[in-house]
């Protein structure tokens, strides 16, 4: 018998604020350009355009009183349950984020203890054998989370790992950048779980890449495009023409890697499970893909939250899969034997696929 990785259990957190593009209908928008240069166009046509781009209409915002660390924790509790998890039999937390637990009032972050230790006390974890420990890896984040997680299975080093994607991207937005619309808050977590199996079935493959000569400071942290802002905090700041090229040329290629390893064509996979950035990137990935696997017709096979919950970094992929598991994603499911592929691309730059076949 061959020891293979299991997702063994799910959970997500879906923050309670539901904040719809009209909340933005009064906000002033300057240029990136450095310039400090307002940008000449009502609110509600730039809201318009950015719509029919990205496709979001609302996202999530966590309430005044929550960290990433409490996402993280509220996400890793279902997963528990979800799988019947005892957490004292957990070898390993991975949490991914990028901004630490940052907080509402003054944006100011904290990065240690580090939010696996964090999640670690709020579930009451006695054993010292459960190792914590964060990931920064941009949004790709939880899927990197995942491939360290099989790493350590495959290697016999564990036989449970509690992966956990979570962010709270509304608090280091600049309310004065086109790109904040995008953002969003969340958390989603798996169990990865060491089974004995003659199938092949898990994790089947991965591929990852990261081009840091030449991209590394597509998205930054620099002060608001408003130059009246009343002091210098820092914000996420994003080339998105950049990113947006970067990703076409690039990603399609990582996904048809994992896939050629895994040994499987584009007609086999039930679910592409891409991280939600902006609509119009994802379709363009998905295409490139399709192109390079040299298929005609456009398959079914990508679900998109985007529009009700925006872009939550680490956060979306995992959050996908848990309601899709849950079938909580009209026309799409995944039963025994579907193959998923995952994929995900963000700040370094850093891209990663990988290959799982539901047991």
């Amino acid at each position: 018998m061959i020891i293979k990785s299991i997702i063994t259990g799910t959970g997500s957190y879906l923050p309670t604020e539901k904040i719809p593009n009209s909340a933005f209908l009064e906000q002033q928008f300057y240029e990136n350009d450095g310039k400090g240069i307002l940008i000449d166009k009502p609110s509600a046509e730039i809201i318009k355009k950015f719509e029919e781009i990205t496709e979001i209409t609302e996202r999530r915002y966590v309430s005044k009183d929550l960290v990433a660390s409490d996402v993280a924790y509220f996400a890793a509790k279902q997963a528990l349950e979800s799988s019947n998890t005892d957490p004292e039999t957990i070898d390993y937390i991975i949490v991914a984020h990028n901004f630490g637990d940052v907080q509402f009032d003054n944006r100011k972050s904290a990065f240690v203890p580090s939010l696996a230790a964090k999640v670690k006390h709020k579930l009451a974890i006695k054993n010292p054998k459960t190792i914590a420990f964060d990931l920064t890896f941009g949004c790709p984040g939880w899927l990197q989370g995942m491939i360290v997680a099989d790493a350590l299975i495959k290697a016999g080093n564990a036989k449970k790992v509690l992966v956990i994607g979570a962010e709270t991207l509304s608090r280091i937005s600049d309310p004065h950048d086109r790109d904040s619309l995008i953002y969003a808050d969340g958390g989603g977590a798996t169990i990865l779980e060491a089974v004995e199996s003659e199938l092949p079935v898990g994790i089947l493959s991965h591929a990852v890449r990261s081009d840091t000569l030449e991209y590394a400071h597509m998205l930054c942290m620099d002060v608001s495009y408003n130059p009246n802002y009343p002091d210098n905090t820092l914000f996420l700041k994003m080339n998105g023409t950049k990113l947006y090229k970067y990703a076409l040329n690039f990603v399609p290629g990582v996904v048809k890697e994992a896939m050629d390893k895994a040994g499987i064509t584009l007609d086999q996979v039930k679910i592409l499970a891409i991280h939600q950035a902006n609509a119009k990137m994802d379709y363009a990935i998905r295409n490139g893909l399709v192109k390079l696997c040299g298929v005609k017709d456009i398959p079914d096979i990508m679900p998109m939250t985007i529009h009700e919950f925006g872009n939550s970094s680490v956060a979306t992929i995992p959050t996908l899969f848990d309601l899709l598991v849950n079938g909580k994603l009209p026309k799409y499911s995944a039963k025994s034997g579907d193959i998923i592929i995952f994929a995900s691309v963000g700040a370094g730059m850093n891209i990663n696929a990988m290959v799982y076949r539901m047991p």
